[in-house]
């Protein structure tokens, strides 16, 4: 049990990227996998595995460098520079993740269905609200049930 934490430790130190990204990839899908146990439904692998995909491709990759990039322009721990991160993080890290999910202008990904990679029937406006929602950070007293 030992042995594998100083071997994780050197492989983020030697290659961080791609640390950074495989490691990315295992909490992504063991937690998509924990949350269909808990659901008590069958194991989807093959939605674990988009949601694996989607992570290796993209999330994992423009938060490395996203992260990065926020760091080394407001670098610091104090709560005034924490929290200029969290707002430029929100403000324009958020809604570039999300678009993640579009592919064109009417298709759109993963924001109405389960089938991660599968274009979805649902309306645009319906995705855009959800996709502005997101990008809020869940306030939901902003949204009425039915739109």
């Amino acid at each position: 049990m030992a042995g594998w934490w100083p071997a994780l430790s050197r492989a983020a130190r030697r290659h961080p990227w791609p640390t950074n990204v495989l490691l990315y990839a295992a909490l992504f899908s063991s937690g998509d996998a924990l949350q269909q146990r808990l659901r008590g439904v069958q194991a989807d692998w093959r939605h674990t595995r988009r949601v694996a995909t989607v992570v290796v491709t993209f999330h994992a990759n423009f938060n490395y460098v996203w992260l990065g990039l926020l760091e080394r322009a407001l670098p610091g721990r104090a709560p005034r520079i924490v929290l200029a991160k969290v707002l430029c993080d929100q403000v324009v890290g958020a809604p570039i993740a999300v678009s993640a999910f579009y592919v064109e202008r009417t298709d759109v990904l993963a924001l109405c269905t389960a089938d991660q990679l599968q274009p979805c029937s649902c309306s645009v406006e319906n995705s855009l609200r959800g996709a502005l929602f997101f990008s809020l950070g869940h306030l939901p007293l902003f949204f009425p049930a039915e739109w």
